[in-house]
């Protein structure tokens, strides 16, 4: 039999102290090899050692391993050197294509553990996969002084010197086969019980117990089970069976993933120093699987990816739990040792420098905007840097973008008020079963990480955790993030058409008149600089033609063709659908829009004060919206309005002092116009809800789910009465969202004071911007018309 390869890893150090090989060996053949290295590598140099067999951290042998030899070297006078071997296995070559690799290691195992026969087969064939991997060596006695340091006197009486001194060497060789196989397997091995040993654990356990009055072996139990139920359980063998289902998985219905290697690459290089955060935005439930083989593919390790509960059904569960999904739970506000765990959990992966995952939007956008932040996870990292966890802690804002997404039949269903599907192993199914058509490809996109150390300065070990939601500072960081995620967004072919077309309501256009409606979009895109998914391919009729046909394929879009030439329309009870699509890109329009409304505000005849004028109505429009849109503190949303009129037009405030002629002069320079093809939905459906609540008794607990459902019937009548000329103002996401504003302006507290005035009032303020809307779209049909330039 061929011998193994030479060591790698750490050299042993020669050292005249007697040298204790701990040799972890899963077969006979692995001993073997191991011996047979010690013996053509070590008994040369002359130093006294022996070798004992110490559990094996892969697979239980059928025969349990004698601990008197290794308890009687720990017991030795003479403290001898503990040096850690085991065998590696490496993997053969990748061949073939991601459902050859896949069904490979489905039917031959882990390449990286193979049975007996395998290794047999590996050894003979190809010794050049076996390596013998060294890890560090370290005394005796420094092995006993971390061990009571480790954890004290409890700790002691539930593990001894002996199971700690494995548990260490299967640590370090664990260590030291990364260093062999990369990062891309960096997973972290007795988690749990690492987590319950320490002291920090055991001493808030106690603490806790006594705050809630229970006897602390039932907190401990509790915590136990709590910490099993949330804590990823990483298998390399599974990292790369997941990463070619993905592979499989998401070509069914996509070309491809891009992203630019390069970012990748800065931040693997990030990761060597601190931990990062990845916050995806949440737009398919492809999102975590495009970005996990995008990391795989580029050998990181495997995000520590937090999940709802809800996706932990079989056999989805278990695989992606040992893929490094952890489930949390909804909501456990009330849980104290609920909230104990995960913060400690959160800890363990900060301090040891695992990479995090979450969706910072929490759960999946409707509409195609990003919906607002979540606090919660963002707080328990944080928390963990203001302690000391880590020197520092990197945040990655991610866009995740699709030409076109599977998932959006369901969205527009919801948004007309259906129920959210239930996860199940049906509904994946169905999920997959839609990947059948083609949809383009999936577009990821770095923002620029933002460092916790440079946010919130200096941290503090002495501290006490406290994971503060309500802090500002850190709500704050949230709109950051997502406003970085929103920077970064690209502009897609689907974005731009579907923009153009929602911008003649119900109208069909032939290729020719798509052309030109895209041609004051692609100018702006261009002008402005903003990411695209690269040549947009829209300024033809050609280019513009496989757009609209990629649309008619997947039914967002209608052809005739039976006239002189055919004609493109939105399909029956797809204005959501098409709206979806559209949203993705409005944050970069919306300043635009607003400017817009807030220049015609500042040319009406009632207005004195026209520049103080201008700017009211902007932070009006910015105070209505900012449930819908991310926008800048005031100073900069201001610098930005500025900028963005100063595109188009050049000294425009001096124009504004003028009056309405000058004013008037300055809107028409605008190309193209934007309000009314990215704010009209949204105050039409803004408009339902004002006029809902106006009818509203002011007194009375106010039922928001029946509210919302009589917002849904007062929608549908003012469409069939033309009163809103939008269908995908009908959308009780968009209700949702004026509820909230409404909540935020005191409008439906039935205690508040003048409240039928202050809801009148508020009806006004949206009619009143409605009015602005529907003059920019004259504007904008008086364009097309060529009655104005």
């Amino acid at each position: 039999m061929a011998p193994a390869s030479t060591a790698v890893a750490t050299d042993v150090p020669l050292r005249t102290r007697r040298v204790v090989f701990l040799v972890d060996a899963a077969s006979p053949l692995e001993q073997r090899l191991l011996e047979d290295w010690i013996a053509q590598h070590h008994v040369p140099t002359g130093i006294a050692y022996e070798t004992v067999a110490i559990p094996p951290s892969r697979r239980r042998r059928r025969r349990g391993v004698d601990r008197a030899a290794l308890e009687g070297c720990l017991a030795a006078p003479d403290d001898p050197l503990l040096t850690p071997l085991r065998v590696a296995w490496l993997p053969p070559p990748n061949r073939g294509g991601p459902l050859r690799r896949l069904l490979k290691l489905l039917v031959a195992g882990d390449p990286r553990d193979p049975n007996r026969a395998r290794q047999r087969w590996v050894a003979r064939n190809h010794p050049e996969r076996v390596q013998i991997v060294i890890a560090d060596a370290a005394p005796v006695s420094e092995l006993r002084a971390r061990w009571r340091t480790a954890g004290g006197a409890g700790f002691a009486e539930t593990m001894g010197l002996a199971d700690f001194v494995v548990r260490q060497a299967a640590l370090a060789l664990e260590r030291a086969e990364r260093r062999l196989r990369g990062l891309r397997y960096k997973v972290p091995r007795f988690v749990a019980e690492s987590i319950l040993a320490r002291p920090a654990f055991q001493g808030g356990l106690t603490r806790l117990a006594q705050e809630v009055g229970r006897p602390v072996a039932d907190v401990g139990r509790e915590a136990a089970r709590d910490l099993r139920e949330i804590a990823a359980t990483h298998s390399p063998y599974v990292i790369d069976v997941t990463a070619e289902l993905i592979r499989v998985l998401y070509s069914r219905g996509y070309s491809a993933i891009h992203y630019d290697r390069g970012d990748l690459a800065r931040i693997y290089q990030l990761a060597q120093r601190h931990p990062v955060v990845f916050l995806p935005s949440h737009k398919s439930n492809l999102d975590h699987l495009a970005l996990q083989y995008a990391l795989h593919e580029n050998g990181h390790p495997p995000n520590h990816t937090a999940g709802g509960i809800n996706m932990n059904f079989l056999p989805v569960g278990p695989l992606v739990r040992r893929s490094g999904v952890f489930f949390i739970r909804r909501t456990f506000k009330d849980d104290a040792v609920y909230k104990f765990v995960l913060c400690h959990y959160v800890d363990y992966l900060i301090e040891k420098r695992f990479p995090l995952e979450w969706y910072i939007e929490g759960g999946r956008s409707r509409s195609g905007k990003l919906l607002p932040p979540r606090f919660g996870l963002l707080a328990y990292v944080a928390d963990a840097y203001r302690r000391g966890k880590s020197e520092d802690v990197h945040l990655i804002p991610v866009a995740i973008a699709y030409d076109q997404i599977q998932d959006v039949g369901d969205y527009t269903a919801e948004q007309r008020g259906a129920k959210k599907q239930r996860e199940s192993f049906g509904w994946f199914l169905r999920m997959v079963r839609n990947l059948r058509r083609r949809y383009g490809a999936i577009h990821l996109r770095f923002g620029e990480p933002i460092s916790l150390a440079q946010v919130m300065g200096p941290s503090n070990p002495d501290a006490e955790p406290n994971a503060d939601e309500q802090s500002l500072a850190l709500q704050k960081l949230a709109f950051e993030v997502s406003a970085r995620i929103n920077r970064v967004t690209p502009v897609t072919p689907t974005s731009l058409v579907t923009l153009a077309l929602l911008g003649r309501g119900d109208r069909a256009q032939s290729v020719d008149e798509v052309v030109i409606a895209l041609q004051n979009l692609l100018h702006y895109v261009r002008g402005r600089g903003l990411p695209t998914t690269g040549d947009l391919d829209l300024d033809d009729a050609d280019g513009v033609r496989r757009a609209l046909d990629r649309l008619v394929e997947n039914g967002v879009l209608t052809c005739f063709a039976g006239g002189f030439e055919p004609v493109y329309a939105i399909g029956p009870d797809q204005h959501l659908t098409a709206a979806y699509y559209r949203n993705t890109i409005a944050h970069f329009y919306v300043n635009g829009a607003i400017a817009e409304m807030a220049l015609l505000r500042a040319a009406e005849d009632d207005v004195q004060d026209f520049r103080a004028e201008f700017w009211a109505e902007a932070l009006r429009l910015r105070d209505l919206l900012k449930f819908e849109f991310f926008f800048a503190e005031r100073e900069r949303f201001r610098h930005e309005l500025s900028d963005e009129i100063t595109f188009h037009a050049t000294g425009w405030e001096d124009a504004v002092e003028r009056g309405p002629v000058a004013i008037q002069t300055v809107l028409k320079r605008i190309r193209p116009f934007m309000a009314h093809r990215i704010l009209l939905p949204f105050l039409e459906a803004y408009q339902v809800v004002g006029d809902a609540l106006e009818r509203e008794p002011a007194t009375g607990a106010f039922d928001e789910s029946a509210f919302l459902t009589r917002c849904m019937a007062l929608a549908e009548q003012y469409r069939l009465q033309h009163r809103i000329r939008s269908a995908e103002s009908v959308s009780r996401v968009l209700f949702e969202t004026a509820v909230r504003l409404a909540k935020n302006r005191g409008l439906v507290d039935p205690d508040a004071s003048d409240l039928a005035t202050r809801r009148s009032a508020f009806a006004a303020e949206i009619r009143a911007a409605l009015r602005r809307v529907e003059a920019i779209d004259v504007l904008a049909a008086s364009r097309r018309a060529g009655l104005i330039e």
